[in-house]
């Protein structure tokens, strides 16, 4: 399949296949819109919520009315939802640092968390003020192929166990996601036996991909990142924790200072990229979500193995491709950044990126800075070589992104 009149033929049968998910992803679009909009009404956001703040920020209008957005969006008591905060292995280091103390155990219920989380926890590497330098012990339980082991959970439970972490996304894995729905019977269960355990969810990549959120489900806490979904691709930086007040309460003083939580904190540029991100994300997500859908069909139609395939329940924006060599994963990556708005004439290698323990390629011709909600590829360099893809601002340019690597792959 070299001519170009092959491959529009692919794509058209790949997206005649997916008619009726697109036509689901519009459906919820619409009421997830629906949602965010009567939350602005409510809460009678107007130009002045927009406004810098400097010094302290005591009584910051656009700070405080943007949480308490988040936290009804959520359906949840508190939100923190911060430009400060600088990523999303931020939001979950501060939630992690908030809620332990030495002697505490972590538990993860699925598997081993992302890689940037590694030094955070003192699984690997040396980094000063690790969990593990604090004096927090840390263990993780394997996953089934369909989901939480729920009784493996329940049994590594420790009396110091303080909390559970649930990671809604594969990250570099291809174990599966996790829908909010089906962490549902985890967190009943662990509420049962222990109800003094924090159940935390990194929610990163998963925000509007459902109707709910984990904290409908029972989590006590959660950790996304704003230049991911919830930011719609206009969020300059930030990250939010949303969850319980006891919870948030305590994450709080890591945000700033105990006794001085959340009251304080300005913002010298202007909140409407938060506001604009987040009545954008709704629709920027299920642009994603097309371009991973027909990401899947096209490899499937390649004789390639994609997680999740084309017609799997999906919990993220994320779509793997199995490229089973380096070449073909740094060809990939390397057509991606090509078909970029930013940066195209940049040519990605894998190289050391800080917080990894694999060399790392990462494709990501970005208007913001590593924004994982628009168009970008990127996967440590190991065996399977997988090539995770996800974002996409416009379902046109993520077609026009996939179909010149599909060329390219094809080609060389």
């Amino acid at each position: 399949m070299t001519e170009m009149k092959d491959i529009n033929a692919l794509f058209a049968e790949c997206e005649a296949s997916l008619k009726e998910q697109f036509a689901a992803l519009d459906a919820r679009e619409e009421r997830l819109t629906a949602r965010v909009l009567d939350l602005f009404a409510d809460e009678q956001v107007a130009l002045r919520h927009f406004n810098p703040t400097n010094g302290y920020g005591y009584d910051d209008q656009g700070r405080d009315t943007l949480e308490r957005i988040y936290a009804k969006l959520f359906k949840t008591e508190a939100a923190i939802v911060r430009p400060q905060i600088a990523s999303g292995t931020h939001a979950l280091s501060m939630c992690l640092f908030g809620l332990l103390r030495p002697g505490d155990h972590l538990l993860s219920a699925t598997e081993k968390p992302y890689d940037t989380m590694d030094e955070v926890i003192g699984i690997a590497g040396d980094a000063p003020g690790s969990l593990k330098e604090m004096g927090v012990t840390f263990s993780c339980v394997p996953m089934t192929e369909t989901g939480i082991d729920v009784p493996a959970v329940l049994a590594a439970i420790r009396p110091e166990t303080r909390v559970i972490l649930t990671q809604r996304s594969r990250g570099y894995a291809l174990r599966p996601t996790v829908a909010p729905e089906d962490m549902a019977p985890l967190f009943k269960a662990v509420k049962a036996v222990r109800p003094d355990i924090f159940l935390m969810v990194d929610n990163c990549y998963g925000e509007f991909v459902c109707d709910e959120e984990p904290l409908v489900y029972g989590a006590d806490v959660m950790a996304g990142s704003l230049i991911k979904n919830i930011g719609g691709g206009l969020a300059p930086t930030g990250g939010y924790i949303a969850g319980r007040e006891e919870a948030i309460h305590r994450v709080e003083s890591r945000l700033t200072a105990p006794g001085i939580g959340r009251e304080v904190g300005s913002y010298a540029g202007s909140y409407r990229p938060f506001y604009q991100g987040l009545f954008m994300a709704p629709h920027t997500v299920h642009e994603a979500m097309k371009v991973s859908l027909l990401t899947a069909a096209v490899f499937e139609h390649l004789g390639m193995k994609t997680v999740p395939a084309s017609d799997a329940k999906r919990a993220d924006i994320i779509q793997a491709i199995q490229m089973e060599t380096p070449e073909r994963m740094v060809a990939y990556c390397q057509a991606i950044q090509a078909a970029s708005p930013v940066d195209s004439n940049a040519v990605p290698e894998p190289w050391d990126m800080p917080g990894y323990q694999d060399q790392v390629i990462m494709a990501a011709g970005t208007f913001v800075a590593g924004a994982s909600i628009e168009l970008s590829a990127d996967g440590p360099m190991r065996a399977p070589y997988v090539v995770y893809q996800q974002g996409g601002l416009t379902y046109a340019h993520g077609k026009i992104a996939l179909k010149r690597a599909v060329e390219r792959l094809v080609t060389e």
